[in-house]
């Protein structure tokens, strides 16, 4: 058991333990406090930082020197504003004047219809006339230059007169309609003649053959190739390709075709549209065979060339010819086909003397009897009865 004077002793113990608690919680009271109160002072001073905060600034180049002022000139009148095209009203086509005068029109529509059917002559009296009545008559004027364009493949001599019809109608000025700028683009490309056109339309590689399966006597196909340069295609009634077969007799003799032969001409394409640059003329040639007085006396014709000769608007511009020396004789009139004479006489004996007729003159004819038509009938040379009917 635990005596008095020892619970005495912890008591007290006790109490100084609870005293140096307290002083040492009133201790740590007081040093809050304290730092309390220093820290809010230290809030209220005024302090001044300083901080180097390192920045790029773009500082732009010095201004150049200012150029000098342009001298002052004269300036052009401001272009007037375009309208959209829809603001535009539709361009009026031009057209040929009319003709004032009714017997001026009259000769003017004669003389083309002339001209149309190549009857130059006409076309130009009708012409002539109706520029007495009215000199400064375009219509007049134009249709004269065609005339005389047309003609100058005969006589280069009026290309010159075409032209100078085309520059009185663009004389005349806004007075000549749409004549004016077709007058105008004849006398810039020029008056088309015939001789330009060498080179520029000429006749290829002549294809022959010949049908040996033909029992009629002799037929043979030319094939004739015709050739443009671009841009100068020709229509067809400008140009004529003329085809002359020659024939050879058993005696030697070369002949143009004889009277009885056939040729037909047909352009393959059946229209002149000049597809590739080229047309092929095929020409059917057939030689029939010869009756045999015929075939006994002269013999029978065979095939032996031809001459192909070109032309535009009616001059000549190339030639192709097998054998080549049948260029001559085509040339020479006595071997034209169209000659009947000719043909007369290419039918006759080598020999034959104009001198000595292989029939006899008339003077050596016995002389009629009297009151007679004819001499009588030699003995042995009466003609036969006439059957019964």
């Amino acid at each position: 058991m635990s005596t008095p004077s020892g619970k005495a002793r912890s008591a007290s113990i006790f109490q100084i333990a609870c005293w140096m608690l307290g002083l040492l919680a009133f201790t740590q009271l007081i040093i809050g406090g304290i730092a309390l109160a220093l820290r809010v002072e230290a809030a209220r001073e005024v302090r001044i930082e300083e901080k180097i905060v390192t920045r790029i600034v773009n500082v732009a180049p010095p201004a150049p020197a200012p150029a000098p002022a342009p001298p002052i000139v004269a300036l052009p009148p401001a272009p007037d504003p375009v309208l959209p095209d829809e603001a535009l009203p539709p361009p009026r086509p031009l057209r040929a004047p009319a003709i004032a005068d009714p017997v001026v029109e009259r000769l003017v529509a004669e003389a083309r219809e002339a001209r149309v059917a190549e009857d130059m002559g006409a076309a130009i009296i009708k012409l002539e006339e109706a520029r007495r009545r009215e000199p400064n008559e375009p219509n007049t004027l134009y249709e004269l230059g065609l005339v005389y364009e047309a003609m100058a493949g005969f006589d280069l001599s009026l290309a010159d007169k075409a032209a100078e019809a085309y520059l009185q109608v663009t004389q005349l000025g806004t007075d000549a309609g749409a004549l004016y700028q077709l007058a105008a683009r004849k006398l810039e490309e020029g008056i088309a003649r015939p001789a330009d056109m060498r080179g520029k339309l000429a006749l290829g590689r002549v294809r022959v053959f010949n049908d040996d399966h033909f029992n009629a006597g002799e037929r043979v196909i030319l094939t004739v190739p015709v050739t443009a340069a671009p841009g100068e295609e020709p229509s067809a009634s400008d140009f004529v390709v003329s085809v002359l077969p020659f024939d050879k007799t058993p005696d030697g003799r070369t002949h143009t075709y004889g009277p009885d032969s056939t040729i037909e001409n047909r352009w393959v394409s059946g229209a002149i549209d000049w597809v590739g640059g080229e047309e092929f003329l095929s020409t059917t040639y057939i030689i029939p065979k010869a009756r045999e007085q015929d075939a006994y006396l002269l013999g029978q014709r065979k095939y032996y060339g031809y001459v192909i000769q070109l032309f535009y608007k009616n001059e000549l511009i190339d030639v192709a010819a097998y054998p080549r020396h049948l260029t001559s004789e085509a040339a020479t009139p006595e071997t034209t086909a169209e000659d009947p004479l000719f043909l007369e006489q290419d039918m006759l004996p080598r020999d034959f003397d104009p001198s000595n007729p292989l029939l006899p003159g008339i003077d050596q004819l016995p002389p009629l009897e009297p009151g007679g038509d004819l001499p009588p009938l030699e003995p042995g040379n009466d003609l036969p009865p006439l059957p019964e009917p």
